[in-house]
């Protein structure tokens, strides 16, 4: 066994390769096929927990008891490819390597010897590494560690290597005035990890307005919207500027496979320019503003399937509009999918404020569930949506959601 150090490199005496990462916390591990450019070819060639297997290389989750990994078949891999770079970044929102440095691990996978090991040293602000590197040389495959950290996540490393995470900013059919500078932030509210409070007994209709049409307050109780109904974010007559959940469930439709939907919200400017994205690969985006709960891969069982947390105090003035959507990665259409709804809760009680239950389904592998806009005043406005579009990821929403707002 060999205990590598950055930069160095042996010789695979394996065919098949496991690379197993661990540490102290939960990692994301991933693997990137690339070519001679040091690029992926599509993204297909991004192989992680939502897309777990590509030509030659396998991921493998180790349940949370046990490293995940990356599993590559060096005799599979296709002519073209020839480098596999295996990354990690902690499961938890924000979180950095200092003080959890990773041990990758390099196996053969047959036998599990273990071939080598690595610390990558010194970390601090990283919050994803490229670890280890199998690489194609003079008609041998290797292996070298690399420790590269990245600052900006797993986002960060997929872009560089060409895997498409964002999108070109819409271009405005009509400028909105900007929105008047938000009061002083509270602290951020550290609990914003823990599990959802279950889902309250759905609410009658509010009557304060008619399908379709018009907009509530919040002053009355909690809220259940239908689509295209608007509610003001207002209780006592002030505006809600304190952190809320938008949390989002579904589940798979009567007798269906488990289906695993991406839950993100997509931030814009005051002329419909986008701004970021919050989602399962950018887990943080407006300086902590807007925070994305992780990834579910099954959407069984009672109560939200992913959450996102909005400080509404804290968004910058120049975030007018918010978007949630909900895609299907996998390609598994919207009339798989049973009970899908969003709710919004205020985050300091547990409080459902307003809920949307999606009534209906199309044939298509995105959905727009509500959008959150900003009005002069200084309050924010929630509208029900529910609707469909082609794109499983969430930057092929990017266009439609702007026009949608």
């Amino acid at each position: 066994m060999t205990a590598m150090t950055p930069g160095s490199n042996i010789p695979l005496s394996a065919a098949r390769v496991a690379v197993d990462v661990s540490a102290p916390v939960r990692l994301d591990v991933s693997g990137l096929l690339l070519t001679a450019a040091g690029k992926v070819r599509s993204d297909d060639d991004f192989i992680f927990y939502n897309q777990p297997a590509g030509p030659g290389v396998t991921y493998r989750s180790g349940g949370g008891t046990a490293p995940d990994s990356i599993l590559v078949d060096t005799a599979a891999v296709p002519p073209g490819i020839e480098k596999i770079v295996v990354t990690a970044s902690p499961d938890a929102a924000g979180q950095t390597f200092q003080g959890i440095e990773p041990t990758a691990t390099v196996r053969n996978a047959d036998d599990n010897s273990v071939l080598a090991t690595f610390t990558p040293p010194r970390l601090g602000t990283e919050t994803a590494l490229v670890v280890i590197e199998v690489y194609l040389r003079n008609g041998a495959w290797k292996a070298r560690a690399v420790g590269q950290g990245y600052a900006d996540g797993l986002a960060g490393i997929a872009t560089d290597f060409g895997v498409s995470v964002e999108d070109e900013p819409a271009a405005a059919p009509a400028p909105v005035p900007a929105a008047p500078p938000m009061p002083p932030a509270g602290p951020v509210d550290p609990r914003i990890a823990a599990p959802p409070a279950p889902p309250a007994p759905p609410a009658p209709p509010a009557p304060a307005s008619a399908p379709g049409s018009g907009k509530i307050s919040l002053d009355k109780g909690r809220v259940n919207l239908q689509k295209n109904q608007t509610v003001s974010l207002v209780k006592g007559g002030r505006p809600l500027l304190s952190q809320v959940k938008m949390g989002l469930g579904w589940e798979p439709a009567f007798r269906g496979k488990d289906i695993d939907l991406d839950a993100s919200v997509i931030a814009y400017g005051p002329q419909r320019n986008h701004i970021d994205s919050c989602y399962f690969g950018k887990l943080s985006i407006l300086n902590g503003a807007i925070k994305h709960s992780g990834d579910n891969l099954t959407g069984e069982g009672a109560g939200d399937d992913e959450v996102i947390v909005v400080d509404l105090g804290r968004i910058p003035p120049e975030a007018t509009g918010l978007v949630f959507t909900v895609n299907s990665f996998t390609g598994q259409k919207f009339t798989q999918v049973a009970k899908a709804y969003c709710r919004l809760i205020d985050g300091a009680t547990g409080e459902e404020l307003v809920r949307f239950d999606l009534t209906g389904a199309e044939p298509q592998t995105g959905v727009m569930m509500a959008k959150m806009i900003k009005q002069f005043s200084g309050e924010w406005e929630m509208t029900a949506m529910g609707e469909f579009v082609k794109s499983r990821t969430v930057r092929g929403m990017v266009k439609p959601a702007a026009q949608a707002l």
